[in-house]
């Protein structure tokens, strides 16, 4: 079934490219400067103030926008690192096999049975915080789940025909691996990319909750959940950073069920 008529995949990229929109509108424009204190703390929405004013009487509509922004960053450069090297790892390893891709995975389930967030907590605890080391800290735990899949694709695919084909004229491993194989496995993979950037925005959320995250006064949608916990007489204030964080990490789960199901159904 053609993409365009499946209800998940149409529900996603509307809510993603509606999230998209905005953080591309926060980087050229703002309702107001996302950091600027007035007098007007706590205010309810209004037409002044779409989503009303936080406790230093900040606009909370601009803060969403650029934390939503940073978050995103945040998720999309995780991603990207966990993949680059996953990619690298796994494919090698997949590969060649052998006693490499046994000492290999062994280190990979070992960094993968850590929980996540912890270790996270502890990079960053010892490196200390920064929305680049965040993003470095949580791109190194993504490396094992892209490493494992792509490892167990790449053997799979190793052994078809158009491999054999390929090697017949005299093509070099490499080439084979990163310009014929890799390649061929990228339907796989979407789905654990669209997974992984929702579990880094959640990562990345949740350090910032506790407040390891990105440093204030810099907004973040995890720092402004925590802030606005204290000001539960201000519901407008949580209500709207959540929906802001379940909007990013709906948008890209439903993109991410409907392309998998069409993939599993083709």
């Amino acid at each position: 079934m053609d993409l365009r008529h499946n209800k998940n995949f149409k529900a996603g990229a509307v809510i993603t490219a509606f999230m998209l929109a905005l953080i591309v509108m926060g980087l050229f424009w703002t309702p107001y400067d996302p950091n600027a204190m007035s007098r007007d703390k706590l205010l309810p929405p209004s037409f002044r103030h779409l989503l009303g004013t936080d406790n230093f009487g900040r606009d909370i509509l601009s803060r969403v926008i650029e934390g939503a922004g940073a978050t995103a960053l945040i998720g999309a450069a995780t991603v990207a690192i966990g993949l680059a090297a996953g990619l690298i790892i796994g494919g090698v390893t997949g590969w060649y096999g052998g006693w490499l891709d046994e000492v290999v995975m062994r280190l990979n389930d070992a960094v993968a049975a850590f929980p996540s967030i912890l270790l996270a907590l502890v990079l960053v605890a010892l490196f200390g915080g920064g929305k680049y080391k965040i993003i470095v800290a949580l791109g190194v735990l993504f490396v094992p789940s892209f490493a494992r899949i792509v490892r167990t694709e790449v053997a799979r695919q190793k052994s078809l025909d158009y491999v054999a084909s390929a090697r017949l004229m005299g093509a070099g491993d490499m080439r084979i691996l990163f310009l014929h194989i890799l390649p061929n496995i990228v339907p796989v993979l979407l789905p654990s990319v669209a997974i992984g950037f929702n579990n880094a925005v959640l990562a990345e959320a949740s350090m910032s909750y506790l407040g390891v995250g990105v440093p204030p006064p810099d907004p973040s949608l995890g720092r402004m959940l925590g802030e606005a916990q204290t000001y539960l007489a201000a519901p407008w204030y949580a209500l709207s950073v959540g929906a802001a964080i379940v909007l990013l990490v709906l948008g890209f789960g439903l993109l991410s069920e409907g392309a998998g199901g069409e993939h599993g159904a083709a």
